[in-house]
């Protein structure tokens, strides 16, 4: 299922720090100064609110989805307080203050997390997580270019924040197993379906869009001044240019700019072997073997090497054969063949000794188990033999306990003593209280809990997901009918991906609680409470008197120099407002402005379509949202990353436009 990490990770300290302090000094002179220069009091305060909210972003005063709340609240509160304020009414309606929690936008993004959980609920995503992983390994520089690769291609014929969230489960199980954290993947990933939305003209929001704009300036224009629309792969080049540059940066400098957040590192970097070395004094670790050919291991039985060897066997794989792992599947007779490969727990340095011994190759992370054996599935546990138990007085070997329970022993906890492998711990039979040290899938250990034999001390532990493969083929097609009517109609987006996320809840992929569940409402209240923001610096002229200093200020510089001014000011006002509202707002400017200074109105307008995808900066971008949870990153991680992806976009797409056209 989809992690999308509902909880919010509260910041708001017991006190301001200096530098918090300082930041809001400087915001609230810079808040003055254009109360001081603006031409009406309503620009002035929405000026004043805009500047607090990117220093409550900036500067992590609060949570961001409470700061964007906050800030819709006080956007309310204005209608009260009005007359106070000199202002005749509101900046915002009320009555229309709450409309972002039913917008296209949020809608959609509800939409796509629950399609997203009903495919990773059939198991497709486990099975496209294990191919990223067979080809990409546990490389983060492999690995982070397959993701984004793929994740782009996706993003070019669908909604970007919907390829994000289709992906994030994928990437999610790809963190697992290879025990990257998911802050070193999340961000290429999300980046990257940002610039893939810039690969064909449905791609995003903004060149759908533009198209109808040209066509309305149009109306407006001379007959030998007015433009052509674009065709739909008109800006693959520029697009894929930009895609291959996010994905060499990342793989570049991705090892300085992207953050091991405080939450993940502490997962990820902690040992689950600390416990059981602590307690019961046993220091093991997990390899995947290969045997040779001219191993003398060749034609042992696995009986035959555990014990004198002081090793234990828990997975094996046959030349071109499946893996074998779990119960009913793995047993001490089976025979070691050439070419074989063994999942083994030991000591480093037993291990290192067996290894030597016998001439094998030992691999540096898992290839073959890193599905099977991954940390989400398998671990070290503790199960107890209670009184009653119908084992007392039978020995593991007795009970095949690897084949019949799943349980590989690695140690014999009894009176104070522990009994590790090699101290004939599989031969003694099991007496009232023994402790057993296992390893075992979790599913096992799971059903264990329910079985009088055992009493599993172990509870913390991934439960086993119940996944339900049998529902693929209809998840595969309401995901096919919602992306459908995305490509091939005019149906409104929302509408269009609820209609596949309907289906799966109807169809049983998901159950409704299930669907609730998948939903990051961190990630909604953002997204929603920020639409009002968007819609106060809209109609109360803010956007268009900050365009037009902009403007003022390079009026007589050369075309590309006002060219790029253009793409900035996209670049900011995407920041702060919505990426469709910016393009409505700057389209329009851009084409006057290359008509004035004799440029073609058409660039300067697909100059604003394409530069609002420059969202980087700050996590208000719906894919940023969607990702900041799960990844638990903060507004400075984004700061430090999409500082130079920011820059670095603006210098790719302005080399490429002025090249091809």
């Amino acid at each position: 299922m989809i992690a999308l990490a509902d909880e919010e990770q509260t910041r708001a300290p017991a006190g301001l720090s200096k530098k918090q302090i300082i930041a809001a000094v400087l915001f609230t002179a810079l808040a003055l100064y254009l109360a001081w220069i603006v031409p009406s009091i309503q620009i002035a305060w929405v000026s004043a609110i805009l500047v607090l909210t990117i220093y409550l972003f900036a500067f992590e005063i609060v949570g961001v989805d409470v700061a964007a709340v906050s800030i819709m609240v006080i956007l309310g509160l204005t209608s009260l307080f009005a007359p106070i304020m000199g202002l005749e009414q509101g900046l915002v309606d009320t009555n229309h203050l709450f409309d972002g929690f039913a917008s296209n936008a949020v809608m959609s993004i509800i939409a796509v997390m629950i399609i997203g959980s009903g495919l990773d609920k059939t198991g497709l995503m486990s099975k496209v997580a294990a191919f990223i992983l067979k080809v990409g390994g546990t490389s983060e520089g492999r690995i982070i270019p397959i993701i984004s690769s793929t994740v782009a291609i996706i993003s070019s014929f669908m909604q970007n924040v919907g390829a994000a969230a289709l992906f994030l489960p994928v990437v999610s199980r790809i963190s697992a197993r290879s025990g990257l954290p998911m802050s070193r993947l999340l961000m290429p990933m999300g980046f990257c379906a940002i610039l893939g939305g810039t690969v064909t003209m449905v791609g995003s929001s903004p060149l759908i869009l533009l198209n109808d704009l040209i066509l309305t300036s149009n109306q407006a224009l001379p007959v030998d001044q007015q433009m052509q629309t674009w065709g739909l792969f008109s800006v693959t080049p520029i697009g894929l240019a930009l895609v291959a540059t996010g994905i060499i940066y990342f793989v570049v400098a991705g090892r300085f700019v992207l953050p091991v957040t405080k939450s993940e590192s502490s997962t990820s970097g902690s040992d689950p072997m600390q416990y059981f070395r602590d307690i019961y004094k046993v220091n093991y670790s997990m390899s995947e073997i290969v045997v040779p050919e001219e191993s003398s291991l060749v034609g042992k039985l696995i009986n035959d090497i555990e014990n004198s060897n002081r090793i234990r066997v828990i997975a094996s794989k046959r030349t071109g054969g499946d893996s074998r792992v779990g119960p009913g599947s793995l047993a001490r007779d089976t025979e070691i063949e050439s070419g074989m490969v063994l999942g083994i727990i030991a000591d480093p340095i037993i291990l290192k000794q067996f290894v030597d011994k016998f001439n094998l190759k030992r691999r540096e992370s898992l290839r073959s188990f890193s599905d099977s054996l991954a940390p989400s599935k398998a671990g070290i546990a503790e199960i107890v033999i209670p009184p009653g138990s119908a084992l007392i007085g039978k020995s593991a070997c007795d009970l095949w306990m690897r084949k019949t329970y799943g349980l590989a022993m690695i140690g014999l906890h009894r009176d104070g003593e522990t009994m590790r492998e090699g101290d004939n711990i599989r031969n003694i039979p099991f007496e009232s209280g023994d402790t057993l040290v296992v390893h075992t899938h979790w599913d096992m250990l799971e059903r264990l809990e329910n079985d009088r034999n055992f009493v599993v001390v172990t509870t913390e532990y991934p439960r086993a997901e119940k996944l339900r493969p049998e529902k693929l083929r209809w998840a595969t097609f309401f995901f096919t009918i919602a992306l459908s009517l995305v490509l091939f109609t005019d149906l409104r987006l929302s509408v269009a991906l609820l209609t596949g996320a309907v289906g799966m809840i109807i169809s049983q992929v998901l159950t409704i609680e299930e669907a609730y569940e998948a939903v990051s409402w961190k990630t909604v209240f953002l997204l929603a409470s920020l639409i009002p923001l968007g819609l106060a610096v809209e109609t109360s002229g803010t956007a268009k008197w900050i365009a037009e200093q902009v403007l003022f200020v390079v009026g007589d510089q050369p075309v590309w120099v006002i060219q790029t001014a253009v793409a900035v000011l996209a670049t900011f006002f995407t920041l702060v407002m919505s990426n469709v509202g910016a393009t409505v707002l700057l389209v329009p400017l851009a084409v006057n402005i290359a008509i004035g200074i004799g440029a073609s109105p058409a660039m300067f307008a697909l100059t604003v379509a394409i530069a609002t995808s420059n969202s980087f900066l700050i996590p208000t971008h719906q894919v940023n949202a969607l990702i900041m949870g799960p990844a638990g990153y903060r507004v400075p991680d984004f700061m430090k990353a999409g500082g130079i992806m920011t820059i670095l976009f603006i210098i790719v797409m302005m080399i490429m436009m002025n090249l091809i056209f």
